[in-house]
């Protein structure tokens, strides 16, 4: 068995054509605390719910990024965040429900998108029309025409989009490429995605209702089609269509970007999914994503499929225990994991830290770890890319295109899954679907006015 750590992993980098990009992801992200206060990257946070925190966090522990602005239509929200912003930078931001302001600010580089699905890509689009450069959050596409619509506004506008995808500048995972690349697992023709979770989003139907005060209910839905305030659907929005697209978009999002990633594959030639919400009753609760999905995408000579639940509290997520120290995952009970089949052996990888391990014909038994590496959570890896993408002006390791084709995986399934199951044909040149009128009518959604990204960007 051979065990590679990071170290390890930089020294063969520079023999194997990848120590420029290896090296570079690698530098330390908190070198930067001695930045001249005229040279820090300017930044505003757009959203700053849950997932902000983090964010937030992250780029101020580095030293050359600073706040000047805490944008959400929820203004407790904002303030709250402003709070952590000030204690942590030592100047309070200036706290807006709606942030245009931000954009229509020169001093502002980068906004840090970090919204509900459906605004991550009115966010990016107006950023870049802004001269914005943008962070934004997985996954970056509510549809796939919206997608299309935000790689025009990056290259029109010469802007920085980083998706959210950190695992892609993890240096284990990048080291797992490799691996495949130069052949080692053999052929490719089979990998397996999972995202199983415990149950979550359990939000029981209520009436519609006035917002909270001081929250501009408006602004938060958005582009979303017109509705009343609801408590459930604004707090459990990741299984509301008109927000989301379920967990393969919320969380599996990573994982099936991961697994695009290591195999090298662009558009898949045809899409089939099936599930249901089984495990909930959707007439007791605010729920119409399914709990319970399984898709299949066909390459060439490669099938790939992607399992679903969000009813096993028997199969966890990766703790940062195990992220943090040279350990793996209990593979078979694991929430995220990839499986990865080649002629030579079988891969399973982790996304944020999980580590992957080669599998072997078993001896005596017993399994045989044929190769190996441990990993670690590449969040400050990726905002470090990201800062360093904007001096640079390179595109960054999870570029918006990159992004968008991934989401364009999740949006097939779900289409598919919504049309009762259609087998649908890609055509990689328009990303469009092939001879469905009904399919196409999901490629795109209606916006509402003033909400929209327009056709012309």
């Amino acid at each position: 068995m051979t065990a590679m750590n990071r170290r390890q992993f930089v020294n063969r980098s520079k023999n194997a054509g990848l120590g420029a990009a290896a090296l570079t992801i690698l530098a330390n992200p908190l070198s930067a605390r001695a930045t001249p206060e005229n040279d820090k990257i300017v930044l505003a946070a757009v959203g700053c719910g849950g997932r902000s925190q983090g964010l937030t966090k992250g780029f101020l522990e580095r030293g050359d990024c600073v706040y000047a602005y805490a944008c959400d239509p929820n203004s407790p929200r904002a303030e709250q965040r402003a709070k952590t912003i000030a204690d942590r930078q030592g100047k309070a931001p200036k706290i807006v429900k709606d942030f245009r302001e931000a954009l229509d600010d020169k001093s502002v580089d980068a906004i840090i998108s970090a919204t509900p699905d459906h605004w991550h890509a009115l966010s990016t689009v107006w950023a870049c029309n802004a001269g914005k450069d943008v962070y934004v959050e997985k996954p970056p596409t509510h549809d796939c025409w919206e997608g299309q619509q935000m790689v025009k506004a990056a290259r029109k506008n010469k802007r920085i989009v980083q998706c959210g995808f950190q695992n892609r500048s993890a240096p284990y995972n990048m080291a797992a490429r490799q691996y495949i690349q130069d052949g080692k697992l053999g052929d490719v023709h089979l990998c397996r995605i999972y995202n199983q979770k415990p149950p979550w989003g359990m939000c029981p139907r209520v009436p519609d209702s006035d917002p909270p005060a001081r929250f501009d209910w408006n602004i938060w839905n958005g582009p979303a089609p017109e509705h009343r305030y609801n408590a459930s659907m604004h707090k459990c929005w990741h299984h509301i269509w008109r927000y989301s697209g379920g967990d393969i978009a919320n969380d599996a999002s990573h994982q099936i970007d991961l697994a695009r990633w290591l195999l090298g594959v662009d558009y898949p030639k045809t899409v089939y999914s099936t599930g249901g919400r089984y495990a909930t009753d959707p007439e007791t609760l605010v729920a119409e994503t399914p709990d319970t999905q399984i898709a299949l995408y066909d390459f060439d000579k490669l099938l790939v499929s992607f399992e679903l639940t969000l009813f096993a509290p028997y199969i966890l997520k990766t703790d940062s225990y195990v992220r943090d120290h040279d350990m793996f995952p209990y593979w078979l009970q694991n929430s995220t994991r990839i499986e990865i089949f080649g002629t030579k052996g079988m891969m399973i990888a982790g996304r944020h830290g999980g580590g992957w391990q080669v599998f072997v014909r078993p001896k005596s038994r017993q399994p045989v770890v044929k190769d190996q590496m441990f990993g670690r959570f590449p969040d400050p890896d990726h905002k470090e890319n990201f800062v360093q993408s904007i001096r640079s002006r390179k595109l960054p390791n999870a570029d918006v295109k990159k992004g968008h084709m991934t989401c364009l995986m999740i949006h097939y399934a779900n289409i598919s899954y919504r049309l009762g199951g259609q087998k649908l044909t890609i055509d990689p040149k328009t990303e469009h679907i092939v001879d469905n009128d009904d399919a196409m009518k999901l490629f795109k959604r209606s916006y509402r006015k003033p909400w929209v990204i327009e056709e012309v960007v």
